[in-house]
C-alpha cells in the first residue's frame, strides 16, 4: 500500500485545490471547511456543523449515515447508538459515497489523508470545533504556540501534508478508515473526505460532468458548495442539473441524473421554477432526502418504507409524459403522443395514435394535457404513497435549532385528499415538501417548523 508517486500526486493535488477553490484559496473560508466529522452530544448520529460552508459534504455524509442505520432492522431505540456503531456508521457512509465515484474509472479508490510523519497538526482538544484555539494565558510559550496552531489552520500547511494513497478494494478503504478514525474525525475530516471522493472520482471525468468545469466547485466568497459538488457526493456524478436525464436547451446538451439515487434530494428553488427535481432524485432507493434552501443543505428522512416504494406504472408514465414537457406546462404538443407511448411501451402504431389524438384533443388546439392521458391511460391506480407518516428533520448547525442543541425534530405528516396546495412564503420547510407532496401538512411535535438555513 506504497503511497502515489510523489510528482504526480503534487500536481494531482495541485489540480484538485484548483478545481474546488479557483485559482487562489481564501484563509477564511478554507478555515470554514476545516472540521471533522463530528456527532451531536444530543443525537448520537446527527453530525455537527461549525461555521457555514461544508454542509455540501456534511450533508450528503449525514444522508448516508441515516440511510445504513435505517436500513437495519429499526427498534424503539434506533437513536440510541454507541461510539463505536457512530464510527461505523460514519466509515461506511464514506465508502459509500467513494463506491459511487469509483464506477467510472475502473473502480480503483484513492484515499487523500495527511502525511505520517506529522500526526494530523491539531489533535481535537488543542482546537475547538469551529477552528478557533481556546483562549490561553498570557505567557509568551503559549502565544508561541496559539500562533503555530493558527498557522496549522492555514491551507497552505494542510495541502504540503497530504499524500495519496491507491487502494484496490473498498474493503480495504473501510480498513484504513478503522485503522485511522481520527482521520475523518479530527480538524480536516471533511476536506480529506471530499479529496478522496475526487480523486477517486479522477480530475477529467469531474470535469467533463460539469456545466463550467472553469468555475470553483467552492465558492470562493460565501464558501458554498455547487451543485456540482452536492451531485457528486449524493451520486458519484459531479452533473450541474437535478433533472433525470441530459436535456437539450436550444442545442445546449445540459447533463442531468442518470439513475433512481441512493438518497434523494428537494430543492426550495424548485416551487419558484429555478430548477427542476427529477423523479430519480425525488423517489430515491431510501426513504431520506438532503433539502436545499437558497444558502444551506439539511436532512429529511422517515422510517416509513412505503414513501419510496419502487415506481407504479402510473408513476412512471407521469415522469415520461413530464421527460416530453421540459417547460412543465403538464401539457404536450400532439405530435409528440406516439413518442410518449412509444417510451412507455404502449401501442403506438399511427393509426392508432391518430385516433387517440382525436380523443385526446377533441377541440383540435394542438395540445395534449396531462390529466387528460393519464384518465385514459392509468385510470384510477392507487397511489402508493400512505396517507400519514412521520418524518425526522436534521439541521448540524447548532445557531439553527432550538435551544442550539442538534437533535432530530420530528412530525406528523398527513397528505390531505384536496389537490389545492397552499403556498406559505413564510413556511419555506412546507413549501419544500410540497415539491415532492403538493398536499401535505405537517405538525411537527416541538411546536415550531425546523429551520432550512
Amino acid at each position: 500500500m506504497a503511497d502515489h508517486s510523489s510528482a504526480s500526486s503534487y500536481s494531482e493535488l495541485q489540480e484538485i485545490r484548483k478545481l474546488l477553490w479557483g485559482p487562489y484559496v481564501k484563509e477564511d473560508v478554507f478555515r470554514r471547511w476545516a472540521q471533522g466529522f463530528h456527532f451531536s452530544k444530543d443525537e448520537p448520529t446527527a453530525l455537527v456543523q461549525s461555521e457555514g460552508g461544508p454542509c455540501a459534504v456534511l450533508a450528503p455524509v449525514q444522508a448516508f449515515i441515516l440511510k445504513s442505520l435505517l436500513s437495519e432492522t429499526v427498534g424503539n431505540n434506533w437513536r440510541e447508538v454507541d461510539v463505536d456503531k457512530c464510527n461505523e456508521l460514519l466509515v461506511q457512509a464514506a465508502c459509500d459515497i467513494l463506491t459511487q465515484a469509483s464506477e467510472h474509472n475502473g473502480g480503483r479508490y484513492m484515499v487523500v489523508h495527511m502525511s505520517n510523519d506529522v500526526r494530523n497538526p491539531t489533535s481535537t482538544n488543542s482546537v475547538l470545533a469551529n477552528g478557533e484555539e481556546p483562549l490561553v494565558e498570557n505567557s509568551s510559550t503559549e502565544l508561541i504556540e496559539t500562533s503555530a496552531k493558527r498557522q496549522k489552520l492555514e491551507h497552505e500547511h494542510f495541502h504540503a501534508q497530504l499524500r495519496l494513497l491507491p487502494l484496490e478494494r473498498i474493503e480495504e478503504v473501510e480498513a484504513f478508515y478503522f485503522e485511522r478514525i481520527e482521520t475523518l474525525r479530527e480538524t480536516f475530516g471533511v476536506l480529506l473526505l471530499l479529496y478522496s471522493v475526487i480523486s477517486t472520482k479522477g480530475l477529467e471525468q469531474i470535469r467533463s460532468e460539469m456545466n463550467d468545469p472553469t468555475e470553483p466547485l467552492i465558492d470562493g466568497t460565501y464558501g458554498y458548495g455547487s451543485q456540482s459538488l452536492i451531485n457528486l457526493m449524493l451520486t458519484g456524478r459531479a452533473v450541474g442539473h437535478v433533472w433525470d436525464h441530459d436535456q437539450d436547451v436550444g442545442g445546449l446538451k445540459l447533463r442531468g441524473i442518470d439513475r433512481q439515487s441512493e438518497v434523494g434530494f428537494l430543492a426550495l428553488l424548485e416551487h419558484l421554477r429555478y430548477c427542476e427535481v427529477g423523479s430519480f432524485l425525488k423517489n430515491p432507493k431510501h426513504p431520506v432526502w438532503v433539502m436545499g434552501s437558497e444558502t444551506h443543505l439539511t436532512v429529511l428522512f422517515s422510517l416509513e418504507r412505503r414513501l419510496v416504494s419502487p415506481e407504479t406504472p402510473s408513476e412512471v408514465a407521469r415522469r415520461v409524459f413530464k421527460s416530453f414537457d421540459p417547460e412543465g406546462n403538464n401539457f404536450i404538443s400532439a405530435v409528440l403522443l406516439q413518442d410518449v407511448l412509444r417510451a412507455l411501451e404502449l401501442v403506438s402504431e399511427a393509426e392508432y395514435v391518430e385516433i387517440m389524438t382525436k380523443k385526446l384533443d377533441a377541440e383540435n388546439l394542438g395540445i395534449i394535457l396531462l390529466n387528460a392521458f393519464m384518465e385514459e391511460f392509468f385510470p384510477e391506480e392507487k397511489q402508493s404513497t400512505p396517507d400519514t407518516f412521520t418524518l425526522f428533520h436534521y439541521n448540524g448547525l447548532p445557531r439553527s435549532c432550538p435551544d442550539g442543541r442538534v437533535v432530530y425534530q420530528e412530525g406528523n405528516a398527513v397528505l390531505l385528499e384536496c389537490d389545492m396546495k397552499c403556498v406559505l412564503e413564510s413556511n419555506p420547510m412546507l413549501t419544500c415538501l410540497q415539491t415532492k407532496w403538493p398536499n401535505i401538512e405537517v405538525q411537527w411535535l416541538s411546536g415550531v417548523t425546523p429551520s432550512l438555513n
